[in-house]
Formats: C-alpha cells, structure tokens, sequence
C-alpha cells in the first residue's frame, strides 16, 4: 500500500509516518518544505521517500499526486496555530483552504481511486452551549477564529468534492491532542519547554500563562494517528467523525498536573499578551459514532502522556 502524507514532518505527520511504518505493510511518502522541521523525523528519512511540494502550488501537487498515486492520503499540512491565525488570517486561509482543493483536483484530473482524509478540528464548532455537551457531529458550526473558519472550509470542501465528483474523502474533527514533539507555541507543549527551562536554570521559576479557564478534551497523538488510518479504512466516504477523549479538562488542571512532575517550585503568571480576542470556552467529544464503526478508544493515560512531553523538553532545553 502506498501512503501519503501532506506535512509529514510535522507533529502529527511524524507519528503518523512511524504509525504507518510499524504496520510493515506500508510504503510511506510525505511531502516537505524548504523550512519543514527535518528534527521531528530523524529515526525515518532513510525508510520514507520525501517530495518538495508547496500545496498552495497547484501543478506541483499535480506533479506529486501522479508521481506516488497513493492508496491512502492524509490531508494534514496547514496552518494550525489558532493565535497565529489571527495575526495572519489571509495566509491561514490560502494555506488550508487552497492548499486542499488543490489535492482535490490533482486527484480528481488524474483520475485515481486516491482515498483522502481531510483533518477537521474540534476548532470548527467553536461557541458551544452547555446543553449541547458532549459535542455531536450534528451541532451546529460557530467558529471564533480564522483558524476555526479555514477548518470549516477544509471540512465543507471535503464533503462537496465527494457529493460533486465522487471522491473518496473522509473527514475527522479531531480534539485537542498532545505528546512528544508537539509545538512549542501550544500550551501542553509551552507549558513543558517553560518548566524544563527553569529545571536547568535557564529560566526564572515563572510560567507565563494565559487563559487557564478554558476547558479542552485531550487525547494522546500516539492514540489518535491510529484512528486516522481507520477512518480511511472503515470511513464511510462523505462522513465526518469525532475523534478525542470524551472527557475534559481545564488548562489550568492541564498545568497543575505538569507541576506536580517537577520538584521545583514554580510561581504562575498571566500575560495578557497570550490572551486571545475571543476564545472557545469548551470542548468536550462525543465519539459514539466513531467507537460504532471502528471500536477505537484512546488508550495512553493524559498522566503519561504529559511526562513523555515534559521528558521530550527535558532532553532539549
């Protein structure tokens, strides 16, 4: 079988390459940038072939397409940072949105049986109503970032390029996940490389932080790249699946439990600068529908998961 992965050498796109690798099954391609991150992927660059393809490039990607012509592909390169999103709204949106109908219509003018998951995000349901926890896949879609916006888009396309034209496109949301390798600008990720600094007294014992009430469901990466090779193994094409834990947690309960990992003590601080104009107060999945089709369940505890992102810090701070 032959695989491809759109931002291989990002966070997820690195798991998801060892993920696939471990199958023994799978031949692993990942498209790459002149600025991707080669760190995330030094223990595979020699059992992966990596193609330089900017998506928003519309005959490269018709280049890479019919060069690999792959049985699976996994959509996940974009722009993923919601705070940056609002810095940059205009790249957000050609990044994610152009960048992904251009995978449809290299697909579609090749005419190959490609199937294509296309990465939602828990983002796109944005303003949530305590009566509507857990979320469903049918509430309704009211994002409070650009980032949000361009999520929906990816999402929307994906189901009118298979109503359209026929193409095989599963759609995930996927809930906030976590683990080694994850982006410093990400409050799991900046919360651990803040700790691992003031370990090694390369930081005063201060953790800026910025809204803490929020509340986000929270699963393993190691967990969820499993349930995205089984949406496009068992997805009903057109669908769209919740993907996390079920359960959620406050950020501030997220930064409590990484400072009980370390025996320094540690003074909390907010930062208006990391407030954002408006934020998504809560998350929670109902992934009923997807444990249905598929039996998936996270299975690494968040304790864990939250140790092996601070170990990861730890070995580079």
């Amino acid at each position: 079988m032959r695989v491809l992965i759109t931002g291989m050498t990002g966070f997820v796109g690195s798991h998801l390459a060892e993920y696939c690798l471990g199958r023994g099954d799978v031949e692993v391609f990942g498209t790459v940038r002149w600025r991707s991150r080669m760190d995330n992927v030094p223990d595979i660059v020699d059992r992966v072939e990596m193609i330089d393809c900017d998506l928003r490039d519309a005959v490269a990607v018709k280049h890479c397409l019919d060069e690999v012509r792959p049985d699976f592909l996994f959509h996940l390169a974009a722009q993923s940072f919601v705070p940056t999103s609002w810095k940059a709204p205009v790249e957000t949106m050609v990044t994610n949105i152009v960048g992904e109908i251009n995978v449809f219509e290299a697909v579609r003018d090749l005419g190959i049986g490609t199937r294509i998951r296309v990465a939602g995000s828990s983002e796109e349901y944005g303003k949530v109503y305590e009566d509507e926890l857990p979320i469903k896949e049918t509430n309704p879609l009211r994002p409070l970032s650009p980032y949000g916006v361009s999520k929906v888009g990816q999402d929307l396309l994906g189901y009118q390029y298979h109503e359209s034209y026929g193409l095989h496109v599963v759609r995930t949301r996927a809930f906030n996940h976590t683990g080694p390798r994850r982006g410093e600008p990400f409050v799991s990720s900046n919360f651990s490389k803040q700790i691992a600094m003031v370990e090694k007294g390369r930081k005063e014992p201060v953790i800026e932080v910025g809204n803490l009430e929020a509340r986000r469901d929270y699963t393993d990466v190691r967990d969820i790249v499993k349930a995205y090779w089984l949406a496009l193994e068992r997805g009903e094409p057109g669908d769209v699946y919740n993907l996390g834990s079920g359960r959620d947690i406050s950020i501030q309960t997220l930064l409590d439990m990484l400072l009980e990992l370390t025996t320094v003590e540690i003074e909390v601080r907010q930062d208006p600068a990391r407030m954002r104009p408006s934020d998504v107060m809560v998350l929670r999945a109902d992934t009923t529908k997807f444990f249905e089709l598929t039996g998936w369940k996270p299975e690494i505890p968040f304790d864990r998961t939250l140790n092996d992102l601070l170990d990861y810090w730890r070995e580079r701070v």
